[in-house]
């Protein structure tokens, strides 16, 4: 007769099958992790870029950032204080060299024009009246030192007579020496009037020198607010197109407040920038390798600014071809700064994986379906390639591509 099994030997039954159950599972986990360290991880190859490494030159380089701007460019402001009265344009039309542009009220402007048009008059006629009034003083002058001349030629004729009777017995000794005393009173006045003469040419010629530099002034200073006149009429200083214009009509204008912006866009340069602890690597005449997009330019640096802002260090680069027609303006750009070049060093190409010159572990394929992680120190670069001190000889294959998740492996198996 059967008996029933007690229910605590059914359980500690059922656990013991489930024991065997999970040590067979942990059995194989363990099989497989050995197999996997032994073999390595396998990588579907076509997921990963390998290229190999090659004997070349690179042209050191340091990475900035670059706007394309146009390369002439010029913001017209209003050269006095002025409301906007007419719009002839809008912001993206082609303009020609001296068409207008805005209407600014110059009322004012124009009426001080006027005043010092009127002040020129009167200075030029102060100036005709003074040489007139200098001419008739000095003439007046003159004549009197002639006048004075024959004078004292016949007080000279009378001492000499005089002497002449003396000595005959018809004169005297006082007649003599009151003749002699006019005569000598004469040349002294005659003195003084041409003494006089000098003088008063060189008075009146430095008060009409001041009168004429006075004019001088004002002429200057019309000429000037016909300038300002001039320049208030806002017209485009040359064929391009409008890229900004204020158009808020009836509103107070400051003077010099900018009222349009005329450009070239057929031609541009880039205005670069690039942080100061690699501002020592620049210098007039560098050549720069721009890349847009997947194009690639090239220039040179024409100015380097001399002071640093927010920690960066700004520059000017002219390119080689100014009109491609891939620049378009504001397009911000990858600028590579060529500072050195190195011929006959092993290189690889450039990739995600370099962060600057130093040691890295790169995988590198040391037998057919096989990559073995190796360290590797990398030198300088450029936007293609990177500089192989050691670590990698030429035409060994080295993986390129981004292998941040497989850091932790020594060897990797291909599929």
């Amino acid at each position: 007769m059967d008996r029933e099994i007690p229910k605590e030997e059914r359980r500690r039954e059922s656990m013991k099958n489930r024991m065997k159950v999970v040590g067979v599972f942990l059995a194989i986990a363990v099989i497989v992790a050995v197999v996997i360290l032994m073999l390595g991880e396998k990588v579907n190859e076509k997921e990963l870029t390998i290229s190999a490494a090659e004997r070349g030159t690179i042209e050191s380089s340091v990475s900035a950032s670059g706007k394309i701007v146009p390369l002439y460019e010029q913001a017209i402001v209003s050269p006095v204080g002025t409301k906007i009265m007419e719009v002839y344009c809008n912001e993206g039309d082609c303009v020609e060299a001296g068409q207008s542009l805005l209407k600014l009220d110059l009322q004012s402007t124009e009426t001080e024009y006027q005043r010092m048009s009127d002040e020129v008059s009167m200075k030029r006629n102060e100036i005709e009246q003074a040489a007139l009034n200098n001419a008739t003083f000095i003439t007046d002058l003159e004549m009197r030192i002639k006048a004075k001349e024959m004078a004292v030629s016949h007080l000279k004729a009378e001492v000499a007579n005089e002497r002449r009777l003396d000595s005959i017995g018809s004169g005297t000794g006082d007649r003599i020496r009151e003749a002699q005393l006019a005569y000598e009173t004469g040349l002294l006045e005659l003195e003084q009037l041409k003494m006089q003469l000098v003088n008063e040419k060189k008075s009146h010629a430095a008060s009409f020198r001041s009168k004429q530099l006075e004019g001088t002034i004002s002429v200057r200073n019309l000429e000037a607010m016909q300038r300002t006149l001039d320049d208030a009429r806002i017209k485009a200083p040359r064929q391009g197109t409008v890229t900004y214009l204020n158009k808020s009509l009836g509103t107070s204008i400051a003077a010099g407040e900018k009222l349009a912006v005329v450009s070239d866009l057929s031609h541009f340069k880039i205005n670069g920038e690039i942080p100061e602890s690699n501002s020592g690597k620049l210098s007039i005449g560098s050549a720069v390798n721009v890349r847009i997009n997947r194009n690639m330019v090239k220039g040179h640096i024409s100015n380097i600014s001399p002071q640093s802002h927010n920690g960066m260090v700004e520059f000017t680069v002219l390119l080689d071809n100014d009109a491609d027609k891939i620049l378009r303006s504001g397009l911000r750009t990858e600028l590579n700064v060529v500072y050195d070049i190195h011929d006959g060093v092993i290189r690889i190409p450039n990739g995600s994986y370099f962060q600057g010159p130093g040691s890295y572990m790169l995988f590198v394929k040391t037998a057919p379906g096989k990559l073995e992680r190796r360290a590797v120190t990398l030198g300088d670069s450029n936007f293609d390639f990177v500089e192989v001190k050691s670590g990698i000889q030429a035409g060994e294959e080295v993986v390129v591509s981004d292998m941040a998740s497989y850091k932790n492996k020594k060897t990797i198996s291909l599929k």
